[in-house]
């Protein structure tokens, strides 16, 4: 079994222009790129003979949005070989693209479709770039530390109309009175009605 430090250095020492810091953490590699070189560190990552991080595992990204670059992507690589996992990471602006790792990897697919559901980012030369966790009709992106806890809009079904329709959402404030007694006791006005 490879020794971590020793994939680490061979990583910095092929890549030395590309990556931006790497460090071992939790007994994983990190490593912080620019956007414009993902490709080239995930070719060599897949197939040199001393990494073989050969499977992708998981796709996904943090929002900042106070930040310039608002969205970091997270890849993360397992490599069953050397028995070791490896998390590439890059920060991109709001409105940005990232190219897409399906020729690469394929499974990257769904999770790059994920990414785009629930922060909005997309991804260039994806095969099928779609909503897969929303509807289709849903307004924005759940995961985007801007989108409202409670959602633009409420989904019941109509006894009227016979179907499912969209509404606002509203929300009822009269089931919302608390006393605050402990739960064993039960609320005063449980204990009025039982009494008469």
């Amino acid at each position: 079994m490879k020794n971590l430090e020793i994939i680490e250095k061979k990583i910095n020492s092929e890549l030395t222009t590309k990556i931006n810091s790497s460090s071992i953490n939790h007994n994983h590699i990190y490593l912080n790129i620019d956007e414009e070189d993902l490709l080239d560190v995930i070719i060599f990552l897949k197939t040199n003979n001393e990494t073989k991080f050969k499977q992708l595992i998981d796709i996904t990204a943090v929002d900042y949005p106070e930040r310039e670059k608002r969205f970091k992507l997270v890849y993360l690589f397992l490599s069953h070989e050397n028995n070791k996992r490896i998390k590439v990471d890059f920060f991109i602006k709001e409105n940005n693209s990232v190219t897409s790792v399906t020729s690469i990897f394929p499974s990257a697919n769904w999770m790059e479709r994920e990414v785009f559901d629930m922060y909005g980012i997309n991804f260039k030369n994806h095969p099928d770039l779609r909503r897969i966790l929303t509807d289709y009709g849903f307004d924005g992106h759940p995961l985007r530390k801007d989108f409202p806890l409670t959602g633009h809009n409420e989904v019941r079904y109509s006894e009227d109309d016979k179907k499912v329709i969209y509404e606002p959402v509203k929300l009822e404030q009269n089931y919302r009175n608390f006393d605050y007694e402990s739960p064993w006791e039960g609320t005063k006005y449980i204990k009025e009605i039982s009494k008469k």
